[in-house]
């Protein structure tokens, strides 16, 4: 069976485009002959849809798209993802569904037997799951119709399930011969290889071909990569789908040829994850440009970078905002960055007001030393600033934090915190340095000694993030061990850890909760990110430290 696999960019509610890339899909597909076209899980209504699936008028209208779908196939089949009413009540009202379109008509169709309430997931709070799923014979073959998570629960492979069931065991048991699956399954680093694997043991253990759809594009703060893929009945990679890109492949899953796994470096998938969120989120909200404060550090070098790429240099402001604490040095090295990127740059010192705000406060003030209520002013007193240039141009503000700060609140509410989206709060500090020097692999555009010169808010004289933090290789290693591993304090000393580096660390993340639930939304790229995905109740009193 020739088969073509369509990994397509949707946008959640956007009926006219999705059902235009899904035409095309269709169209191409039925050029190049195959026999059947696949497209993502959920791509009429795009994913993930939220309480829009709670609206009626949104669930109709998908299925509106649905019908139309229906009426244009012809000899080649079509395999869509789409919201379906639940039939079969009580129960939820709603179930994630695959349709099989053929010659004008709804061939058959399945319904999603596992869903994840977990991390960012919570399809369980809409949809029923299928209490069944038997295959779908089309054009001789028996097909075994899933979608994303019925996939990820092979004994064989993982060591601790988190379902009873095993819709692919059970497709399998009832005779189904090829498999596909419709995924939308969210990048994080680290994720390929697994997928890769669990989806090659798969087809190898079931003996049969399986035809692997995944969505690509930025919804939110999700990232998905595509890297759709076809094996054989061997578990051979026969066609792979590109990284962070739309693909079409036309693949035979019985008589393709072997190909290899495009690896890449870590730095590079992360680079190419937070561009496309980037790109997404801002086209898909209507927004052309953006504007960021340049600091001469290393977060809103990369932050800029990664802007520049995303939407291009001339649809990016940045911005530096000095005070009477911060170096020429970074003043150069920001003005340098904007030359090397070829975006515009403009210089508002924040002396002046710093200084009206404090002739103001001083009589409230009196008899009280400076403190971080001065250094929070300054940074409130640039948020003020920046704030005002997106309103008056229309552009989005990118707040420039990395994850370690954001971990330990490191940040400034209403200051350094302003912004519509936190394009780096997933990278810890560690690695931005390494996607840095990634970026600088060619040509130097960070400058040098924003990479090399030890970080700082500049908010006092001579001050440096070491003053009050631990280095951060100690600190984004008890961050990956508190917050992405969910490991103790105990386990974290064992692991070698200093104690008071890692009390003091705990003790800030969990204080820090209330800025995070403040925080703009931020792209996930991470197997545990602060936001959605991490949901800590802020007025409690259990504390790990």
């Amino acid at each position: 069976m020739k088969i073509a696999v369509a990994q397509i960019n949707t946008t959640v509610g956007d009926w006219a485009g999705n059902e235009g890339r899904i035409r095309a899909a269709y169209a191409r597909g039925v050029a190049a002959g195959a026999d059947l076209v696949v497209v993502p899980e959920l791509a009429i209504p795009g994913y993930p849809p939220r309480d829009l699936l709670l609206r009626r008028g949104f669930v109709e209208a998908n299925l509106a798209v649905l019908d139309r779908l229906r009426q244009a196939t012809g000899r080649t089949g079509l395999l869509v993802g789409y919201v379906d009413w639940n039939r079969r009540m009580p129960g939820r009202n709603l179930a994630n569904a695959v349709a099989l379109l053929h010659e004008g008509r709804v061939l058959a169709r399945r319904t999603k037997t596992l869903l994840p309430s977990y991390d960012v997931f919570d399809e369980d709070r809409y949809f029923e799951p299928a209490q069944e799923n038997a295959p779908v014979r089309y054009l001789g073959r028996a097909l075994g119709l899933t979608i994303c998570e019925d996939l990820w629960n092979d004994e064989g492979f993982w060591q601790d399930r988190r379902y009873r069931r095993d819709p692919v065991a059970d497709l399998v048991a009832a005779g189904a011969d090829l498999l596909c699956n419709l995924s939308a399954s969210p990048w994080h680093l680290g994720k390929n290889r697994v997928r890769h694997a669990m989806l090659a043991s798969l087809a190898a253990k079931s003996r049969c071909p399986l035809v692997y759809c995944n969505l690509v594009g930025g919804n939110d703060e999700l990232v998905f990569d595509g890297c759709s893929r076809v094996l054989t009945a061997d578990g051979v990679l026969v066609a792979r789908g590109r990284r962070f890109e739309e693909d079409f492949m036309v693949v035979d899953p019985d008589a393709g040829s072997a190909v290899k796994e495009d690896l890449g470096s870590d730095e590079e998938k992360l680079h190419g994850a937070l561009v496309l969120g980037l790109r997404d989120y801002l086209g898909k909200c209507g927004v052309k440009s953006v504007v960021l404060g340049l600091s001469g550090g290393i977060d809103s070098a990369l932050t800029a970078c990664l802007a520049a790429e995303a939407v291009g240099a001339d649809r990016v402001l940045g911005v530096s905002l000095p005070s009477e604490f911060s170096s020429a040095g970074s003043l150069e090295d920001a003005r340098l960055l904007a030359v090397n990127l070829g975006i515009r740059y403009a210089v508002l010192p924040i002396r002046a007001g710093f200084e009206a705000l404090r002739r103001e406060l001083a009589p409230l003030f009196a008899g009280r030393a400076e403190d971080v209520t001065e250094e929070n002013l300054q940074a409130r007193l640039r948020g003020v600033l920046l704030m005002a240039l997106s309103n008056k141009l229309g552009a989005l503000l990118l707040t420039t934090g990395n994850k370690s700060e954001m971990a330990v609140g490191y940040c400034t509410l209403y200051g350094d915190m302003c912004g519509g989206l936190a394009v780096i709060s997933d990278l810890p500090k560690t690695m931005v340095y390494r996607v840095a020097r990634w970026i600088n692999r060619d040509r130097e555009i960070i400058p040098a000694a924003s990479i090399t010169k030890p970080p700082s808010a500049e908010l006092r004289p001579n001050q440096t993030d070491q003053d009050s933090l631990p280095p951060y290789d100690v600190l984004d290693g008890i961050l990956e061990a508190y917050v992405v591993e969910g490991r103790s304090v105990a386990e974290i000393l064992g692991l070698g850890f200093p104690e008071g580096f890692v009390r003091q660390v705990v003790g800030l993340i969990d204080q820090s909760e209330f800025k995070r639930r403040q925080a703009a939304p931020g792209l996930k790229v991470t197997s545990k990110a602060f936001g959605v995905g991490r949901r800590i109740p802020i007025a409690q009193r259990y504390r790990e430290a």
